[in-house]
């Protein structure tokens, strides 16, 4: 009923004042210093330079040898690590986060941790119960840099199951749920279950070693949830490669049935959905029907996809059907389709369906405003925006100043710790970078406004 009449006050004031796209010329630079606008610019450059992110971790190691730890650090903290990290202490990410909302901008803080599969030392229950230390900090820092959770009442976190879980564990999982009429043993509500009383769990298809590790997983990702709807912190976990994906979805419809209810105040854990796989519009409808019929809360974060050359990459090596969109354009109605899906969710189920609208695209945040206000969704309502930190700030401001709930996904931590995932991410992300020459068109403009501004202060009268 509430939300009813909240949407119905939406309508009435909608259509009195009527809709008005924002405008993404930049202008809401003028929020930030002359130097972050300068940073911002010549680190954009450099990541749109191919060699530079293809042989980012070669070139790091480098400039270690060459120019000494110190110095190469200095160099990096001013330049990537300051573009695109909160910080390393729990000062540094608190000023990040004090700095964001004075922009009328919220955190989605993410630990930059995951499985690396040839790596010696990232292997063994250790190195995941370790992670499963940090995804606790992180919770409580979520909790503690936002005391009051603001209009949206929604404090958020990144959750990556395969910090938590073995990817050899997950593809095997995934072979096994994509089986013709998968595995009855391999039920969200079995999983549940299991996560829930603790007791142990038999699964025929897996050996011992395998079921001993999904066991102390599903605790791993139990605690976290449990631990994070004590503390009112919503988890967004992270979507992966197709290989691993079935196995992250079952995860995340085991935690949905036992912490998505109404009566839990859900939805505690939401998935991501990528629009640049042809499968996914369908998936999502399949998956927000189910939770409909359910009575469970359904939470999306809905992103285009990181992962294009690479999944291409997989299925030319093995001779299987490339999963992915065959281009942008069909990537774009692929992602708008499914907006218009999660919309339309929202404005029939209300803070029952809320949806992270998470994208760079200019043409995608129009459409989601512009179908909010048809819709009489609320500005405040169950719908929010995502981009990076240090990225489309032009368009994560303009937001912000007009009233949407807007997050910036924030990476922290040490050095050692960041600059490879940076590097990863950045490989993963070629495409965005490359396309982020608008954002370092505004950021000349703006730039240039500045200087010819202070040259006109300069002449003597």
């Amino acid at each position: 009923m509430l939300w009813t009449c909240r949407v119905l006050c939406s309508q009435a004031g909608s259509s009195a004042g009527g809709w008005k796209p924002l405008s993404f010329d930049g202008g809401a630079f003028h929020l930030k210093g002359t130097g972050e606008l300068t940073r911002a610019l010549l680190v954009l450059r450099l990541c749109a330079w191919p060699p530079l992110v293809t042989h980012g971790l070669a070139l790091q190691a480098w400039s270690q040898r060459l120019l000494g730890s110190q110095l190469s650090g200095a160099l990096l903290r001013a330049s990537i690590y300051g573009q695109f990290v909160a910080g390393e202490t729990t000062e540094e990410v608190r000023g990040c986060v004090q700095q964001l909302q004075s922009l009328g901008l919220r955190p989605l803080l993410a630990v930059p941790t995951e499985e690396e599969p040839d790596s010696a030392v990232k292997t063994g229950e250790a190195w995941y119960e370790g992670n499963l230390s940090a995804m606790l900090r992180c919770v409580d820092l979520s909790r503690g840099l936002l005391e009051s959770p603001g209009p949206t009442g929604n404090i958020l976190m990144q959750l990556k199951i395969t910090a938590l879980m073995s990817t050899r564990l997950c593809k095997e999982l995934t072979s096994r749920v994509r089986r013709p009429g998968g595995s009855l043993e391999l039920s969200p509500e079995r999983l549940a279950e299991a996560m829930d009383s603790g007791r142990d769990l038999q699964v025929s298809c897996l050996n011992v070693e395998q079921t001993r590790h999904l066991q102390a997983s599903l605790s791993r990702l139990h605690r976290v949830v449990q631990h994070a709807r004590a503390q009112h912190v919503r988890l967004l976990v992270d979507a992966e490669y197709t290989s691993l994906n079935p196995a992250l979805s079952l995860l995340v419809a085991a935690l949905a049935t036992r912490w998505n209810s109404p009566r839990e105040g859900g939805p505690w854990v939401w998935n991501t959905y990528q629009a640049y796989l042809k499968d996914t519009y369908e998936q999502l409808r399949r998956d927000a029907e189910a939770a409909d019929r359910a009575g469970l809360a359904f939470g999306v974060k809905l992103v285009r996809g990181a992962y294009l050359d690479k999944e291409r990459e997989v299925a030319r090596l093995q001779g299987t059907e490339d999963p992915t969109q065959p281009d942008y354009k069909a990537t774009s109605q692929s992602y708008s389709r499914c907006l218009e899906l999660m919309l339309t969710q929202v404005s029939h189920r209300g803070p029952m369906c809320p949806l992270m609208v998470a994208s760079h695209n200019e043409d995608s945040v129009h459409q989601a405003t512009k179908r909010m206000w048809e819709l009489g969704i609320p500005l405040d309502g169950p719908v929010c925006f995502g981009q990076l930190l240090g990225m489309c700030d032009h368009v994560s401001l303009a937001l912000g100043q007009a009233g949407y709930a807007v997050y910036k996904s924030i990476p922290y931590g040490s050095l050692e710790e960041v600059i490879p995932y940076l590097i990863r991410r950045a490989q993963e992300n070629q495409s965005v970078l490359r396309g982020a020459r608008r954002e370092q068109e505004l950021l000349s403009q703006e730039l240039r406004r500045r200087l010819l501004g202070r040259g006109l202060r300069w002449t003597p009268r």
